[in-house]
This record gives C-alpha cells, sequence and structure tokens, in this order.
C-alpha cells in the first residue's frame, strides 16, 4: 500500500502544497510545532533517508533549500531548522522548521492550531515566495 506521502504527492489526499518539481513534493505539515512547519518528500517512496540513491538524497537537500528560503522569506525566524526522524511515515522527508530558539523543534510541545484558511493563505504565500525565487 502507498504511504500517506505518496497519496498526497498523487493528489489522492488534500495537502498545502507549497513547492513542487518532477523529483519532489513540499507541503505544510498538518501538526505543525511552528508556523510554516514544511515536511519535504522526494516522489519516490522509499522509508528511509540513507537508502535514497545518492542523487535523489542530495536533491532533496537542494530542494528542501529552495523551499527553506522561501518559507524564511514569509515567516518571520532566526533560522529555518532542518530535522529528519523517519519514524511517523514509512516515506523518506524533512522537516523544515521556523525557529527563534532551540526549544521551537521541540515535537513533544503542544501543536500549532490553525485553520484550513491560514493554512491556505500561507501554503499559497510561501509558494509565491519559492516561484519568484526559482523562476
Amino acid at each position: 500500500m502507498s504511504s500517506i506521502f505518496s497519496r498526497i504527492i498523487a493528489g489522492d489526499i488534500p495537502s498545502y502544497k507549497v513547492a513542487e518539481n518532477d523529483s519532489y513534493y513540499a507541503f505544510l505539515d498538518i501538526n505543525p510545532v511552528s508556523k510554516g512547519h514544511t515536511l519535504v518528500v522526494p516522489k519516490v517512496e522509499v522509508d528511509y533517508i540513507f537508502d535514497l540513491d545518492d542523487e535523489t538524497l542530495s536533491g532533496l537537500h537542494v530542494f528542501s533549500k529552495q523551499v527553506a528560503k522561501a518559507i524564511k522569506a514569509i515567516v518571520p525566524c532566526n533560522r529555518i531548522g532542518v530535522t529528519v526522524i523517519g519514524l511517523e511515515v514509512p516515506h523518506a522527508h524533512v522537516h523544515l522548521i521556523p525557529i527563534n530558539q532551540l526549544h521551537d523543534m521541540d515535537f513533544s510541545k503542544d501543536k500549532l492550531v490553525m485553520t484550513s484558511e491560514k493554512f491556505v493563505a500561507l501554503s499559497q504565500q510561501i509558494s509565491r515566495a519559492f516561484l519568484s525565487m526559482t523562476s
């Protein structure tokens, strides 16, 4: 069975997409630890990030860098934190999280609650920033 991320990429499950190319897909996390928390996934379904071939892994990081710059242009923060946990969904992915201090990356804290309208607006803003930076 396809992972939830493969189903999102295929459009079977809705998402708040912020960026996409032929190989990668980025969308807002629906249980964010901070505003702008984004997941970046390769379109190829591989469970463990270090099982990705070298080209896909390096491409994932370059694409994530472009997405991180777009997030930072929209969400006020000191940095975009990057983490790979890889236990919650069997599909390699990177978390990009706007942070101002270390504890902003704490996944055990209460998640940020946002309305669908706020998710849509934020995803559109980040998407526009991404497109303007990569065009």
